[in-house]
């Protein structure tokens, strides 16, 4: 869970909400029975991977990422999920509404491409990546 701000009825509070919503992790060897228990539970869609033997797994090094950002107590915002290819948006500043794809992302900077396809040629700009966004209708 994350603590964010909420607006009801005029006043500013703090409310907790799920760090990934829809999503429940899961540490446990899965039989076939395990594995039907776990998928009567309520409001549950499905569960990720191939089959009840192969159920999809989250690399340890990334629950530890995970953990290691919640342990440090710092404020936590959800973040669009973004890799280096995605067809992206910015979100503001004065290049907002401009679109490309992002082909270098570090921590606080990204280059974003933007092409003139009939001519084939391209530019590339530096931007903050707490400002880029998926582009609308882009593959992920």
């Amino acid at each position: 869970m994350i603590s964010v701000w909420s607006r009801r009825e005029g006043a500013r509070r703090l409310i907790q909400k799920p760090m990934f919503p829809g999503y429940l992790f899961l540490r446990h060897a899965v039989d076939k029975a395990s594995y039907i228990e776990i998928l009567k539970t309520n409001g549950l869609v499905r569960i990720l991977g191939e089959r009840w033997d192969r159920p999809a797994v989250v690399p340890d090094a990334e629950i530890d990422a995970v953990r290691q950002v919640l342990d440090a107590g710092l404020p936590i915002l959800p973040h669009s999920y973004l890799k280096e290819g995605h067809r992206v948006r910015i979100t503001h500043g004065p290049l907002a509404g401009v679109e490309g794809i992002l082909t270098c992302n570090n921590l606080h900077k990204g280059l974003l491409v933007v092409s003139v396809e009939l001519l084939q040629r391209s530019l590339a700009v530096e931007v903050d990546c707490t400002a880029v966004a998926p582009a609308e209708g882009a593959a992920a």
